[in-house]
């Protein structure tokens, strides 16, 4: 398991990248979901929510637009490529990310040094980008059962990670004679398990 903090500078122009400008603070978001081309995201804005709101409504960009009380904006718009990049290239954001009028910056997990080569070959077709920071999880040896392990590493193999999908979660569940509802179970707590041991190995780290 990796991470990597990576900096971004957009080449076009992009709608919170204006939102950064006009309202002259850094915007950190979280990203909810990706479906298709979009990205749904909410806008943490403490203070200035209500100019946020505005400024989104505005944007040709902007599909879905909705204040959350007094702090958050929650966002649907169409994607600038970089998490659609990360998405396709079996990568987790870590944590929230953050971005001004210039740059923006995302803190990446991955499950294989090639996945974080790729989403930054990935960035590059769209901007510039700067690896800030790239490490390896010492030590993690996530405590999968064999059957976990064995629909994981079939997965890979078989392509479900890829974007878009190479096989389908039926056709993978077929490939190991199990059924579907088995087969998605195994990944989920694989998945689960990959990344909750990533993550408290961080934290560990950062303890230390």
């Amino acid at each position: 398991m990796y991470e990597a903090t990576l900096h971004l500078q957009l080449e076009g122009d992009c709608v919170l990248s204006e939102l950064a400008s006009r309202t002259g603070d850094t915007i950190v978001i979280e990203v909810l979901e990706l479906h298709d081309e979009l990205v749904t995201f909410v806008v943490q804005a403490e203070g200035y929510a209500r100019n946020c709101y505005e400024i989104l409504s505005e944007a040709e960009q902007v599909e879905h637009v909705e204040l959350l009380g007094d702090e958050a904006v929650l966002v649907t718009k169409s994607s600038c490529g970089a998490y659609p990049a990360i998405h396709r290239n079996n990568g987790v954001l870590r944590r929230q990310n953050r971005i001004d009028k210039r740059s923006r910056v995302y803190h990446i997990l991955a499950f294989q040094h090639d996945d974080i080569t790729n989403i930054i070959k990935d960035f590059q077709s769209f901007g510039t980008v700067t690896v800030d920071s790239l490490s390896e999880f010492p030590g993690t040896d996530p405590a999968l059962t064999p059957r976990q392990r064995e629909v994981v590493e079939t997965a890979l193999e078989a392509g479900y990670f890829e974007w878009p999908r190479e096989i389908s979660s039926e056709e993978l569940a077929t490939e190991l004679g199990i059924t579907r509802g088995t087969c998605l179970e195994h990944l989920r707590k694989a998945q689960a398990k990959l990344l909750r041991d990533a993550v408290d190995s961080l934290d560990d780290l950062q303890m230390t």
